[in-house]
């Protein structure tokens, strides 16, 4: 009797967390589910493009012919870039047989790694730094500036398919924080460019972002017009010269 009472009270219990917990689980996991639609199912044909069929060949001379699935980034990527930035099911299939695996494998690639994207994104995808450095200089004002001035959220495209905005971790130029990645897919795999513009401010992503939009280029790097690449404002003040050599041994024996 008390064993049934226990058992019966155990999933009374059991169901309680079942029902707390899900809609966290569900929203964690939810970037590897993989939903049909009509864009995105495994019955819609995709193939490489002429041009990039010879690239596949140009990657995949760069590896073992009994290793070919080492080349499944550099052709995901190339992929992304050949369908305006996001990876369809039938690309990552057409990916699989090219290198020769169980399409799972290329999946268990295309979901690990954030800079493959899944879902739609603008031909100008803008991505913030979110990481520590970032975040202390402003990023998410950064962040802020651009979602209020697209009227779009995170990861959302905005309605001329222009532009998105999403977040990425540290893209290591920690010393010109803040800064924002453009994935420029406008152009095709052709004319693809991944451009990092530092030093910005809630105003200057603003202006680059009207700039793209009227087919301007501008000059990658640091936005503050004070500093050269990665030197302090108004120029170095140590390490003018060339550097001396430790006198403690004798490089030349070496």
């Amino acid at each position: 009797m008390l064993g049934r009472l226990a058992a019966k009270r155990l999933n009374e219990i059991r169901q309680v967390f079942r029902q707390v917990l899900f809609p966290s689980r569900a929203f964690s996991t939810a970037l590897n589910y993989h939903l049909d639609s009509p864009d995105n199912n495994p019955d819609l044909q995709w193939e490489f493009s002429a041009v990039n069929k010879e690239k596949v060949k140009e990657i995949l001379s760069h590896y073992p012919s009994n290793y070919k699935q080492s080349a499944v980034i550099p052709l995901l990527d190339l992929a992304q870039q050949q369908h305006g930035g996001w990876l369809p099911v039938s690309a990552m299939n057409a990916v699989a047989k090219v290198v020769e695996v169980a399409p799972i494998r290329v999946y268990e690639v295309a979901t690990f790694y954030s800079m493959f994207n899944r879902t739609k994104v603008g031909k100008y995808h803008l991505l913030v730094c979110g990481t520590t450095p970032c975040m202390i200089r402003g990023s998410r004002e950064i962040e802020e500036a651009l979602l209020q001035h697209l009227g779009v959220k995170r990861n959302e495209v905005t309605k001329d398919g222009l532009f998105s905005v999403g977040e990425m971790e540290c893209m290591g130029c920690c010393v010109n924080a803040p800064m924002i990645t453009v994935a420029d897919y406008s152009n095709g795999s052709e004319g693809y460019t991944y451009n990092y513009y530092e030093d910005v401010t809630p105003k200057r992503v603003v202006e680059i972002v009207e700039m793209l939009r009227k087919g301007e280029k501008l000059p990658p790097g640091t936005q503050n017009p004070k500093r050269i690449k990665c030197g302090p404002e108004g120029g170095n003040t140590t390490l003018l010269s060339e550097p001396k050599p430790p006198p403690c041994r004798d490089l030349d024996s070496c």
